[in-house]
């Protein structure tokens, strides 16, 4: 029998962590859309492909990020090159749990991730699921950006189910308008939205989750659930509507990558067929594991639901 793909497309970059008080540094690899699909890999049974699309270098560190996929069961066959640019890097600050970033990203390879459109569109249209967030949005020119939305339009057009994390990160946009634009021009291509009412309420005005739900399907999409930083979780759409609101709360250790794990715990269950209020369980179970850790990948998270 064939693998079924899920396609997961961003930006992943060199990932420094403080790991004691002393000043040492630990150097992995992530990334908001790479995190999902890590997440996926550990949780979808073998008959699931999960594949990355991104660009890189020709460097070190670049080669250090297709060897790790590799070496985790995430595939590289869609990973492209180029000579001119490197893999980005960022690194993390905590203060109680909540994190910060500091990025060296300008001239990252990922930003021309969408230059080969018969690259990008042969992949995404021959995937099951294209996975995708607002962080790949927002580092894009505006050519590529163009190419991602046509390609993720004529993507659903053909059978490809398009989930979207608008995930709003202003700084990497010139300004917040711009950015509210084009995130809502990719949602509009999407069957599933997973936002985070924080980020909506502040940047869009939502009053509530309920008015983020209703703006998301008024632009197109099938389903939107609302994430709520362990809160209750809204959603509505064509899977259901409905509110979770006795979710067990955590005092996270770090929150990084909170979001994108739920994100993965979500689709896997639903893939593996669980309804949709299953699978927010499952999501928010998986997150709630992983932010009592520091990093944004936490192997113990995924072992302890098995």
């Amino acid at each position: 029998m064939s693998e079924a793909t899920i396609l997961s497309i961003g930006e992943a970059m060199v990932e420094l962590s403080k790991i004691d008080s002393q000043g040492h540094w630990k150097v992995g690899i992530a990334g908001d859309t790479l995190n999902t699909a890590w997440y996926l890999r550990r949780l979808l049974p073998s008959d699931w492909h999960v594949s990355y699309f991104t660009r890189v270098g020709t460097g070190e560190f670049s080669q250090m990020m297709v060897d790790f996929l590799n070496s985790e069961g995430v595939g590289t066959e869609h990973v492209g090159r180029d000579d001119h640019r490197e893999i980005g890097l960022y690194a993390i600050s905590l203060h109680d749990g909540e994190r910060s970033f500091s990025y060296w990203r300008e001239n990252s390879a990922a930003r021309l991730l969408a230059e080969d459109t018969a690259a990008l569109t042969n992949a995404v249209s021959s995937a099951e699921i294209a996975y995708l967030s607002g962080i790949t949005v927002a580092i894009l020119p505006d050519e590529g950006r163009a190419t991602l939305i046509q390609a993720m339009r004529e993507a659903r057009a053909k059978g490809t189910r398009v989930i979207f994390d608008p995930n709003l990160r202003p700084r990497l946009w010139p300004d917040t308008r711009i950015m509210c634009d084009r995130i809502e021009a990719v949602a509009a291509e999407a069957n599933l939205i997973l936002p985070s009412f924080d980020d909506e309420s502040e940047y869009f005005g939502d009053t509530d989750p309920d008015a983020t739900i209703a703006r998301y399907l008024k632009l197109g999409t099938g389903q939107v659930i609302v994430k709520a930083g362990g809160g209750a979780i809204h959603f509505g759409g064509d899977q259901g509507a409905g509110v979770i609101d006795d979710l067990k709360r955590m005092n996270p250790v770090d929150t990084t990558s909170a979001g994108d794990s739920f994100n993965a715990g979500f689709l896997a269950a639903q893939i593996q067929q669980a309804d949709i209020e299953t699978a927010i369980r499952a999501g928010h179970q998986l997150s709630g594991r992983v932010i009592m850790h520091h990093g944004a990948l936490v192997p113990e998270a995924v072992e302890a639901l098995q």
